[in-house]
């Protein structure tokens, strides 16, 4: 059974914000009032950097493996462009073939001529943000392949027409309840129904996912994949989990072809020492992935028989080229910032308008697709910058650095409230910058503090909770005289 071919797009292009997503204070403001939506969040975020914690305190050494990461990151975007070359010449010599794509348009155009040349109409996928990113989902379905999701979460996001909300657990807003609901009302429209007396019990929902799923890996001849890492010495990709969908989707299908973001690379087999460490503490609170995936092109007799690696940039030589934003490059999409980060529990993934949310999202987000929509400017200020995800990244990732610099170039570039705070802090500097002026300024101000509104007009964001400071009777400076001794 073939996939509905009637499902809710919620991407306007390949590479732009979600339809009809507000700026994020808006999203945010709807957000924090879905009571239901708070209580899933904070018990999944809680109970993930709790273990965490745990898992990374069993170490002696991770802020030498922090720093290490850190090392590693910033010496392979230094020397990107040769390490990408290594790669492709390893890719190339193990039997793969590597596309390179500038843009999402261009992504979506290899892998979908790719998979029409096979001749299928249906393909299996491994979680992939890059796919996401780039909104592959929706260009294989306006030619006429159905793409299924075999991830677990990224499953139940897809039945529910609905959007992820998560890096690592797409479906984190979701309960046990809702899911059930979902896999009872819509299993059946994409392959097989869930059971008739299917409860929100984990292991039945998992047993219905698996059930429904396996028909799937058996049928398809086409996997669609991302990547953790790739060793440019040896051509090697590298995918880790935690359900064995992906060890399915990379060894039965015929054709594999993998979407990687170009900062996905290491030099060496021996840097992913430092991350299959890191990765799996920070994200799951494991000690290892369950499944460690690696693949060097093809082999006779051995898994797909054509391997295409598709190298994505889509924005990234840009951020690469930013001396303070390049360090957003170094991410492993381990989630660990989102975990600790009192806005995102609070107002959840979908309220960032993209595939990346939370303070990673913040950042990497507005770099990739500009500042030029309301949404994507917003982004920069979702943020209490208290610092925390910088504490827990594993590759050292100073994420509220970034959000300064990046708030700076969205107030560079003007908008209203931006102009009016400019043209605020030059009268403010003029005044002083004039102590006569200055002195008189104040004196006013004492003489008319009980006609001071509570709240400051054309700063609503910031005095809808916060009162003004009441203005003592006289200055400091008349009190001064008044009051001093010689």
């Amino acid at each position: 059974m073939s996939a509905p071919t009637a499902r809710t797009s919620y991407k306007n292009g390949a590479n732009s914000t979600y339809l009809g997503m507000p700026s994020f204070p808006r999203a945010a403001h709807a957000a924090v009032r879905d009571t239901t939506l708070r209580a899933n969040l904070k018990h999944a975020t809680h109970t993930i950097r709790d273990k965490r914690a745990k898992a990374v305190a069993e170490l002696g050494d991770w802020a030498d493996l922090r720093e290490a990461g850190k090392q590693i990151k910033d010496h392979t975007l230094r020397h990107l462009d040769r390490y990408l070359l290594q790669l492709e010449e390893a890719v190339t010599a193990a039997g793969g073939t590597v596309h390179w794509a500038a843009d999402a348009d261009e992504a979506n155009r290899i892998v979908t001529d790719l998979v029409k040349a096979t001749g299928e109409r249906e393909v299996v996928k491994v979680k992939s943000m890059a796919t996401q990113e780039i909104g592959l989902n929706e260009a294989l379905e306006a030619e006429g392949i159905a793409a299924y999701e075999t991830d677990l979460a990224e499953l139940i996001v897809q039945l529910g027409e609905d959007r992820p909300s998560h890096i690592l657990v797409p479906a984190i807003h979701r309960n046990r309840g809702e899911i059930r609901e979902i896999f009872t009302l819509t299993m059946s429209a994409w392959g097989r129904p869930a059971p008739d007396d299917l409860t929100d019990r984990p292991a039945d929902l998992a047993e219905a996912a698996r059930l429904h799923l396996r028909e799937k890996f058996l049928r398809a001849k086409v996997g669609i994949s991302g990547a953790n890492f790739m060793v440019a010495e040896t051509g090697t990709l590298v995918v880790v989990e935690s359900e064995g969908n992906g060890r399915m989707c990379l060894t039965l299908p015929e054709t594999l072809i993998s979407v990687v973001g170009i900062e996905k690379v290491v030099p060496t087999w021996r840097d992913l020492e430092v991350f299959l460490q890191t990765l799996p503490r920070s994200s799951t609170a494991e000690r290892m992935n369950p499944y460690t995936s690696t693949w060097t092109g093809t082999t006779d007799g051995d898994g797909p028989r054509a391997f295409h690696l598709v190298l994505l940039d889509n924005g990234r030589t840009d951020v690469l080229a930013d001396e303070v934003g390049r360090q957003t490059l170094r991410c492993i999409r381990c989630s660990a910032c989102l975990n600790v980060c009192p806005v995102y529990e609070r107002a959840g993934g979908h309220a960032y308008g993209s595939v990346y949310p939370g303070p990673i999202g913040a950042i990497l987000t507005p770099q990739l697709r500009g500042t030029a929509s309301e949404l994507d400017a917003s982004l920069p200020f979702a943020s209490s910058l208290c610092g925390a995800c910088y504490e827990v990244c594993p590759v050292a990732i100073d994420i509220p650095e970034v959000l300064v610099h990046l708030r700076e170039k969205v107030a560079d570039q003007g908008g209203k409230g931006h102009r009016l705070e400019k043209a605020a802090m030059k009268a403010s500097g003029w005044v002083l910058n004039h102590p006569a002026a200055l002195a008189t300024a104040e004196r006013a101000a004492s003489l008319t503090r009980k006609a001071h509104p509570r709240r400051l007009p054309g700063a609503a964001a910031w005095t809808n909770t916060r009162d003004l400071p009441e203005l003592p009777a006289a200055p400091f400076r008349d009190w001064w005289k008044r009051n001093r001794t010689s």
